[in-house]
């Protein structure tokens, strides 16, 4: 297929090849992949300043989305993309073959850093969905830091830089410019930016940012970071959004306020206790759903409601293809039971076959953990509709998971966004956040 960029992507293609570091913060849809192999096919062959390319990605990304971007466009295909995953035996015969690109996932950066030490070949590297690198003690973050001063050119790429807050921020940045924008350390970035908030006499639990500490920080890395959203470059129907609440019976209602206030659910298989609020929170979302886990990981069935709105729902788009979003096992396998029934066919997302399969309309209902596959895949072709099933806490992943499938998936149709949730479950746990 012929490549045929707007501004925004030859803008970032240059600032890529033209700067040493680079942050591309572009919402989902706006092609950070094909933006950064551009960009390393002219340092690779029209500059000669990289010799080797490393990309860093979530495990299922690296499985396939890099290697297929190359493949799809005609001035890359020449790119020799090889995946660095397996055993370490795999890895290590991977790594010795000859390539322009190597992907590896983000779990194996502490290995690979150890395995060339002060030999590292890779003068580029770029980390695909930069958010995994947020923690400054994580292993993956020391082990980055320690080969950046070896690096020509670092790039990192993710639609949700600070999905919980500037703190986010610092460890990001830090491998872009070795800390010369936020400060060297956690510490001095919290010293110009932050505020203790929660606390006691000797220990500070949390931070709030300063007045102004936003703007402030955003001045800062302004000229190393890009941010774009796909609706002020892109011209894309509107994504319609359904609220479909799942009203309970006066049974089911009674018993669902008793646990909630008791921490205590009895049911005719044995007894459910809460221990604290947070593991409260968990199982009055299991409840919503209909099945919950009890102190033994054994489940125990409370109703079928939502179930019986989801089969509506599949009716209702008249077996068009959608993709599910769940969030426990047993949601996963209720589903699985449900459509049994039917004729429609259903894969549960396990790798890249299911991606091909899935844009090549051979899926009728595709059931996706939001965390297997909120990040990097493309997911365009197969079909417009979503449903969250299960909807959960993280900002970060129904973003990615909705912006990441429906902004592509608008590039062509309209995309239809129904959430799942319980109007009293919604009304005591202010749901969704």
């Amino acid at each position: 297929m012929e490549y045929k960029p707007h501004n925004y992507q030859v803008y970032c293609i240059q600032r890529i090849v033209n700067d040493p570091a680079v942050g591309l913060f572009l919402r989902p849809g706006l092609g950070k992949t094909s933006i950064t192999l551009s960009a390393i096919n002219i340092l690779r062959y029209f500059k000669w300043s990289i010799h080797k390319a490393l990309v860093v990605a979530p495990k299922k990304v690296a499985e396939g989305t890099w290697s297929k971007e190359a493949a799809k466009w005609d001035h890359l295909k020449h790119l020799r993309v090889v995946t660095v995953l397996g055993t370490q035996t795999q890895r290590i015969k991977a790594l010795n073959t000859p390539a322009d690109v190597y992907v590896i996932n983000r779990d194996n950066i502490p290995w690979l850093v150890d395995y060339y030490k002060q030999a590292w070949p890779f003068q580029g590297v770029v980390l695909d969905e930069s958010t995994s690198f947020k923690n400054g003690r994580s292993k993956r973050f020391k082990a980055m830091k320690l080969v950046r001063r070896f690096c020509k050119k670092v790039v990192l790429l993710t639609g949700t830089p600070s999905s919980q807050g500037l703190e986010n921020l610092w460890a990001q940045v830090c491998l872009l410019d070795e800390g010369q924008r936020l400060g060297k350390t956690l510490t001095q970035y919290r010293q110009m930016y932050f505020e203790p908030d929660k606390r006691n006499a000797t220990q500070i639990w949390s931070y709030k940012p300063k007045q102004h500490a936003e703007e402030a920080v955003l001045n800062a890395i302004s000229d190393i970071c890009l941010t774009m959203k796909a609706e002020d470059y892109l011209e894309l129907p509107d994504c319609i959004d359904h609220e479909i609440p799942v009203m309970l019976d006066d049974k089911t209602l009674k018993a669902y306020n008793q646990f909630e206030r008791d921490l205590l659910l009895e049911v005719d298989e044995g007894v459910i206790t809460a221990a604290a609020a947070g593991v409260l929170t968990n199982k009055l979302l299991q409840f919503c759903s209909g099945v919950i886990y009890d102190d033994t990981r054994q489940v125990i069935h409370i109703h079928d409601c939502k179930l019986d709105a989801y089969m509506e729902l599949l009716e209702q788009i008249s077996g068009e293809p959608c993709i599910t979003f769940y969030g426990f096992q047993h949601d996963r396998d209720r589903i699985l039971a449900a459509l049994s029934k039917t004729p429609l066919r259903v894969r549960v997302y396990k790798d890249t076959k299911d991606e091909d399969d899935w844009n090549a309309g051979s899926i009728d209902v595709l059931l996706v953990h939001p965390s297997s596959c909120a990040y990097g895949l493309n997911l365009q072709a197969g079909g417009r509709h979503i449903i969250w099933f299960t909807p959960n806490w993280s900002f970060e992943l129904n973003d990615q998971g909705s912006a990441g499938c429906g902004g592509r998936a608008s590039l062509t149709t309209k995309f239809i966004i129904i959430s799942l949730w319980y109007r009293a479950a919604w009304m005591r746990m202010s749901w969704p956040p």
